[in-house]
This record gives structure tokens, sequence and C-alpha cells, in this order.
């Protein structure tokens, strides 16, 4: 069976600089805003280019926080529209109600499954105030265009970069240094994954950087001395190490995951089978790589029969979910059919050739 992720695989590569971690975070029994926790955030915000990063519990926490943040500088008040794609996984717009705003559901170009300009100035008004811009399956969304567009109309563009770490525009401008905030999860399964739970977010912005230290940590920048109304939402310090061991390999592993793109790109020759262009530069860091089918429950079945691992990025919509269910009456047909058709590929940095030639000619067959 070629499994869709092997995760035992790819963090076994890292073992004994895990264990080693492991040994002095049990030897300075600093668990909780520790030194790991420091030195990560120094290294992916030089790594993104920013000029701060603050390690949180989640990618969901991390886009809320960005929202909470310009909430509590006055840039942004509860009520205020929010710009969202309609495809993107549902913790996008979650985080958006969490803060008490309103999404605006927009849908996306069905040649990326992006946000771009053109689709979004339909939908500005004097109420949006801010466009999330969502870099979905890693592949950078039209983020000149959308910066251009968010400067014009004085919105805040804020990345949900939870798909694209290490991904980078032709100016070498990589995620989480496009809009004014970004928001990155470290879930397992991520390009840069630790072994649990974890998000940052990063920014230049020093002023929003120091709101959001106080409201990740009970509103507290000193201990039992709280200023305003926090949350408890920090990176592991255990996590933090970890992921500063595979920060080292995110750039190779990331090569790796578009040289298998560019082979199942170039090979699978199926008419059944469509596979949206990709312009194969560093845009893109295939966190998924999506293909569309008319009968997805036909071809997934296949796939099981012939040992290939598979999943579903996603298979429903964010608003045909009963959790949004006050959205459910909004037409997007594009979101929907986008939703009904895609399906994953097996796509990681520990494939081998003879894996990914099998997929690719047991997708040419169906």
């Amino acid at each position: 069976m070629i499994t869709f992720l092997d995760l035992h695989k790819i963090n076994d590569r890292f073992r004994s600089d895990f264990e080693d971690a492991l040994r002095r975070s049990l030897d300075t029994s600093h668990f909780v805003l520790g030194k790991n926790v420091l030195h990560f955030q120094d290294e992916f915000a030089r790594y993104c280019g920013t000029k701060h990063c603050i390690g949180v519990a989640n990618g969901l926490d991390a886009l809320t926080l960005i929202l909470k943040g310009y909430i509590q500088l006055g840039k942004l008040k509860k009520g205020d529209k929010i710009i969202v794609p309609a495809n993107t996984f549902i913790a996008t717009i979650l985080s958006v109600l969490h803060a008490g705003l309103e999404p605006v559901f927009v849908e996306p170009n069905p040649e990326t499954y992006n946000l771009s300009a053109d689709t979004v100035k339909k939908y500005l008004g004097e109420d949006v105030k801010a466009i999330i811009v969502v870099h979905l399956y890693g592949q950078l969304a039209d983020v000149s265009g959308l910066k251009k567009l968010a400067e014009t109309n004085n919105l805040l563009l804020i990345e949900d970069a939870a798909q694209a770490h290490g991904a980078k525009t032709n100016s070498n401008n990589k995620a989480g240094n496009i809009g004014d905030a970004a928001a990155f999860s470290f879930y397992p399964s991520k390009n840069l994954g630790c072994l649990g739970d974890g998000g940052a977010v990063t920014t230049s912005d020093s002023e929003l950087f120091e709101v959001i230290k106080l409201l990740s940590n009970y509103g507290s920048n000193k201990k039992y001395v709280n200023d305003i109304v926090g949350f408890n939402s920090r990176l592991d310090d255990i996590q933090a190490s970890f992921l500063s061991i595979k920060l080292n390999t995110l750039d190779e592993d990331n090569r790796r995951r578009r040289e298998i793109a560019r082979e199942y790109l170039r090979d699978i020759d199926n008419p059944k089978i469509m596979i949206s262009n990709h312009s194969q530069d560093e845009n893109h860091v295939f966190y998924a790589f999506v293909v569309e089918v008319e009968n997805r429950e036909d071809f997934s079945q296949y796939l099981t029969k012939n040992n290939i691992g598979w999943l579903i990025h996603y298979p429903i919509p964010p608003h045909k979910q009963k959790a949004l269910s006050e959205y459910s009456n909004l037409s997007l047909p594009i979101t929907e059919q986008i939703h009904k058709r895609i399906l994953s590929l097996p796509i990681s940095p520990v494939m081998t050739e003879v894996e990914v030639k099998t997929v690719v000619e047991v997708v040419k067959r169906y």
C-alpha cells in the first residue's frame, strides 16, 4: 500500500535529534515559553522575512488572534466584514466568527482554487475591512493583485498560510511576509509539522506583535499581572524544538514535493482526470496534489483497490456544514463543484521514485 502520507517515515528521519531535544527539555524542565520557543520564533521570522513571530497553540488560534489583535488596536470592530474564500477549510471561517466579525464568502478562481483580485473586487463595500487570503494546497494566491487591491481600498490583507510554509513569489517574498500578518499551522501533516498541535503568527507590525503576545498569554506580560482580556494559546516548548530541527530541511522537502508534482503533471495523461495548470516555480509547495474527477466515489474505490492512498481536501464546503447553517442558502456553484470533484493523490518528501511511478501508472489506467 502506498500510504497517502507516511508520517512515521517523515519524522523518523529526525528521531535521534528529537530524542536529544526531549532529553534537554526534561533536564531543563522549562516546558512553557522557554528558550526553545524564543529560538524558533526568531528562526521562523528570519525564514519568512518578517520582524516578528509569535508561537501559538494552533493555526485556528493564529488567525483568531490576528483578528482579535486588530480589534484591540482599533483597526477592526465587531461586525466588520471580512472577505474569505468560500472553498477554504472551515477554520478560516471560524476565526472570523470567533472574533465577532462577519465572513463574506467569495468564489475562487477555478483554475487555481484560490482567490484573485478580479473575484474579490466585486464584493468590496464600506463594511469590508479585510481580506483573508488562503494559499490553498500550498500555492500562493494572486498576491500581487490582492495586495494592490487591499492598499487601494485601505483593507487589511491577512494570509492564511497554514498550507504554504516556504512558498515564495518570483521576487522572493515568502508566505508569511506578503500581507499585514499571517497565520501558520504546524499540524503534523503540514510541510513543516510538529508532533502535535502548533501554530504561529508572523508580522512586521510591531504593535500587532505586542498585542498578540499579550492576547496569547492571558493578556499578561508579567506573571499574575493581566493588562487585557486574553487567551491561553502558546506553542509548547518541546514542539518548538522539534520545529527548529525540521525547519532545516523544509526547503529541500519542498523541492522534492515540486519534483514529484512535475512528474505527475508530465506523466498523468488521462482524459478522466483534470489537473489544474501550475507555473511549477516556487510559488507552490504542494501540501496537496489535487485532481478533479467526475465520479469521485468510483475513482477513490479504484485507487483503494489498487493500493493507492488518497484524501479529500475537503468533502463538504464550509457553507454547507451544519455549524454554518446560516450560510447554507448562499449560491456558490464553483465552490460546490470543487468540493464534489476533488481528490488528493499521495505526495510527500519521503516518497520513492518507484512509488511515484506506481501512482502515475495506476491513475493513467483509470
